[in-house]
């Protein structure tokens, strides 16, 4: 299939739109990457997803797939002949869906509100917050792995790619917070995954630089911080 047929509309800090490049490099997919300038969105965004008007966007034959999860089962049921990403089994279908929704709803948000605490006790709160949710993940990986590398057994599969698409942010947090989320003592699996699932072929190029991804942060953090500061209109 010519790259031309298959596009992705996204940008590089995008935990979200690392999710669906994995899923393609998974499945050795070539497409077009096509970024989108941080703080402004293109017309093809906004014609391609005039509902949400966020990345990530797959275009398949000019046919645009939205919202990251979908575009990953998107890609594993379009590309069959390669790795499956979603387990065969309903039952560990059904588990890896359950805890990418958990990743996404309850454990990222969690995350995301250490960086823009106005205060110790705050940040604190949410540092116990998303440790607890990292031991649940533990837990949830030394059953659903069975001893092996990954979510996926001996492949990456969806839930390692939906919560390894976070797996620079969490290692941006632990740089600029001074904190060790990832631990021999209460997440050993997950610790070793990381690393494995950074290596990975299908990650590895396309996984943000730590120090690239630690500056943008910065400016980020700081337009959360304002507004969240902002009195309310």
């Amino acid at each position: 299939m010519a790259k031309s047929d298959v596009k992705l509309i996204g940008a590089w800090p995008s935990p979200f739109v690392l999710r669906a490049r994995i899923a393609l490099n998974v499945k050795s997919v070539e497409y077009e990457f096509l970024q989108e300038t941080l703080g402004s969105k293109s017309e093809l965004l906004l014609k391609s997803n005039p509902v949400h008007k966020k990345i990530p966007v797959l275009l398949h034959h000019d046919k645009p797939i939205c919202e990251s999860l979908i575009i990953v089962e998107y890609i594993d049921e379009v590309w069959a002949s390669g790795p499956s990403i979603l387990p065969s089994d309903p039952y560990e279908r059904a588990i890896a869906r359950f805890w990418a929704s958990y990743v996404d709803e309850k454990w990222f948000p969690a995350m995301k509100s250490i960086a823009v605490a106005q205060d110790d006790e705050a940040r604190k709160a949410a540092v116990v917050q998303v440790a607890e949710g990292l031991a649940l993940l533990e837990e949830a990986f030394q059953k659903i792995s069975k001893g092996k590398s990954f979510f996926g057994g001996d492949h990456i599969g969806y839930l390692d790619i939906a919560f390894g698409g976070f797996l620079g942010w969490l290692r941006v947090t632990e740089g600029t917070g001074g904190i060790k989320l990832l631990n021999e003592t209460k997440t050993p699996g997950l610790l070793k995954w990381a690393d494995d699932f950074a290596a990975h072929p299908a990650v590895k190029d396309v996984l943000p630089d730590i120090g690239k991804l630690a500056e943008f942060s910065k400016v980020i953090v700081a337009k959360m911080r304002a507004a969240a500061a902002a009195p309310a209109k």
